[in-house]
């Protein structure tokens, strides 16, 4: 308190109380899998941010890995940084000698989990699993490579794509068909439900950087680029569909717009060649089978959302529990919101048409008080992608006007 005991002016800095709240980073990735060096630091998460700092520290000296190429792909496709998780030859569920994707938990920046190339059932359950534990991140999960049945993707797979079972012939077929056996294994490839994960098919054709080769190369890498670079451009609640893929020759197989709205349904984004021969994410869709959280950009935003009040109303923990507290949590969330409303990424003509924070007595009734919690309801009415563009189209009678007719 300062004394005040000669006369004049004086001028105090006074905190305003206001606490912003800032919008969290969406577009750091970890690549999970292995890029073939022999001395690489395996089971530690590294930063890296560009191509030649990935290259010293994780590239073998035969073909790229997977996780190179995604690395590779990333780095095409946009500027930032990533994180590199080089588990070796072992498994993204660990071992008693590795940690597998628990060691990634305490790295609160990350926003987007790959593992490319692992497609097969036990892996999309780690990666799906860490992703829902954590509820900050979204998973890009790459398609079975160039899968004989396309509508297998459709199907949700129980165990690793197996391939149809061979008939037998003869009596042995006939003694087959009166146990119930000689069926065909269905092929199923598509990983399950969930609203924190999303698949790409097809795989792309790119470059080996080092043999020189054309190869097929897992699409999430990429992917995890064009996310970054469409947050950067557009912001988070932008699809980040229908851009162009940097840094790739073509696709491992060519998906006809029949069999895509197969997919589509699914939940598959599917990767076309569109146009005059641009190749272009053609879809933007979580595997979530709650309508709520069918499109991509709208569980990304959540995220963002939830985590930034979370990070920025830590001041709260421990103060006075009555209205002074619950009116500076409304005025602090709002003022977020309304940021966000302003940037487009809630829908509505007004403020409050876009979303609602409610923190009072109603929602802090005495015995939530003395149970030492404060509960706010926060309401937000995201946009959503023009997924399907429909422009309906008639004859008319042409040279007569609806002013020529009234007039008549």
């Amino acid at each position: 308190m300062p004394i005040y005991n000669v006369p004049g002016v004086y001028v105090e800095e006074v905190p305003s109380g206001v606490r912003p709240i800032a919008a969290q980073s969406t577009s750091t990735p970890v690549f999970i899998g292995t890029g073939g060096k022999k001395d690489a630091p395996f089971g530690e998460p590294i930063a890296i941010t560009t191509w030649t700092e990935y290259a010293n520290t994780f590239l073998g000296e035969g073909a790229m890995t997977p996780l190179s190429h995604a690395v590779n792909g990333f780095f095409l496709n946009t500027q930032g940084r990533c994180y590199v998780l080089d588990i070796g030859g072992g498994t993204l569920t660990g071992t008693a000698t590795s940690p597998g994707l628990s060691v990634l938990e305490a790295i609160d920046d990350i926003a987007i989990v790959a593992a490319p190339g692992y497609t097969d059932v036990a892996s999309y359950e780690a990666v799906i699993a860490h992703c829902e534990k954590m509820r900050d991140r979204v998973a890009i999960l790459d398609a079975v490579p160039n899968g004989r049945d396309q509508m297998a993707y459709t199907r949700v797979a129980t165990a690793a794509p197996a391939a149809p079972a061979a008939a037998p012939e003869g009596a042995d077929a006939a003694a087959a068909a009166g146990a119930g056996g000689g069926r065909r294994a269905v092929e199923a490839y598509r990983p399950r439900s969930s609203d924190f994960a999303t698949v790409y098919h097809p795989w792309l054709t790119v470059k080996d950087l080092v043999t020189g080769e054309t190869v097929a190369a897992p699409p999430s890498g990429y992917m995890a680029g064009v996310w970054a670079r469409t947050d950067a451009s557009r912001g988070v609640f932008k699809a980040p569909a229908n851009t162009p893929i940097r840094g790739i020759i073509g696709v491992q197989r060519r998906v006809a717009p029949q069999e895509q709205g197969e997919l589509n349904d699914a939940g598959v984004n599917v990767i076309r060649m569109v146009g005059r021969g641009d190749i272009l994410p053609w879809g933007a869709r979580t595997l979530s089978s709650d309508a709520q959280w069918r499109y991509l950009s709208v569980r990304r935003l959540f995220c963002m959302v939830e985590e930034a009040i979370a990070d920025g109303t830590q001041w709260i923990v421990f103060e006075p529990n009555d209205k002074p507290l619950w009116n500076m949590i409304k005025r602090d969330v709002t003022a977020f919101l309304l940021g966000l409303w302003r940037d487009g990424a809630l829908a509505g003509t007004r403020p409050e048409e876009a979303f609602f924070v409610k923190c009072d007595a109603e929602t802090n009734p005495p015995d939530v008080v003395d149970a030492g919690r404060v509960v706010a309801w926060v309401g937000l009415a995201p946009v959503k992608p023009a997924e399907f563009i429909v422009f309906q189209v008639s004859q008319f009678s042409g040279g007569t006007t609806t002013e020529e007719l009234n007039n008549a």
